[in-house]
């Protein structure tokens, strides 16, 4: 296993409007993030926030290509980003205890927080397709390039680990600074990840190791 401290490269935050960062995902043009009664649009060059959409987010974030989802509780909301409104919703596998979430190859994949697990489910029922087990707390989960990350935060100690998306075996970790935690995971599909730092209220930029 590859172990290595994470680059942080860029902080955002904290924000007046914001009082926690929990989910976050990526559009391809800004990074959306939960913090917990609202999701917020973020221009990543600037900094900047450019709009916010009322909705319960309390935990993960992920972008389809169309449609944002939004961890609410026990429940997955689907939310048209041009109107804000939220068009169905589904139950989320933890009940409650979820965490990260994250779009790929036409399925959902939901971090379980205490239940140490990954879900891939079918993004219209909630029925779930595969179960992946992990070693540690689940935040964050994210896809780049086929590879599986999801980031990890228990007590003082917090990383952001890629897994064999067949067995859970832990390929490679970043071990983030001390003091800083990740909530929430999103790569840009380049060169980069978003983490969400919980109650600090910031976002991280997080370089992704080649």
């Amino acid at each position: 296993m590859k172990k290595s401290r994470a680059e942080i490269i860029r902080e955002y935050g904290p924000f007046e409007n914001a009082p926690r960062v929990n989910g976050v995902t990526f559009d391809g043009q800004h990074v959306w993030f939960a913090s917990g009664e609202k999701l917020h649009a973020l221009n990543p060059e600037n900094g900047e926030q450019v709009r916010t959409i009322d909705v319960a987010s309390h935990a993960g974030t992920a972008f389809d290509g169309r449609y944002l989802y939004q961890i609410a509780e026990d429940q997955i909301h689907k939310v048209d980003p041009g109107t804000g409104n939220i068009v169905s919703t589904i139950p989320a596998p933890g009940n409650g205890g979820d965490s990260g979430l994250a779009w790929s190859d036409g399925s959902l994949w939901v971090g379980q927080h205490r239940g140490r697990k990954i879900y891939e489910i079918d993004p219209e029922t909630g029925a779930i397709r595969r179960t992946i087990e992990s070693n540690r707390i689940v935040t964050g989960v994210t896809w780049v390039d086929g590879e599986l990350w999801h980031g990890t935060w228990e007590g003082d100690e917090s990383d952001v680990r890629r897994v064999d998306p067949a067995t859970g075996e832990v390929l490679e970790r970043l071990e983030m600074p001390e003091g800083t935690g990740v909530s929430g995971l999103e790569s840009d599909g380049k060169d980069r990840f978003y983490a969400g730092g919980g109650g600090s209220g910031k976002l991280r930029a997080i370089r992704r190791p080649r």
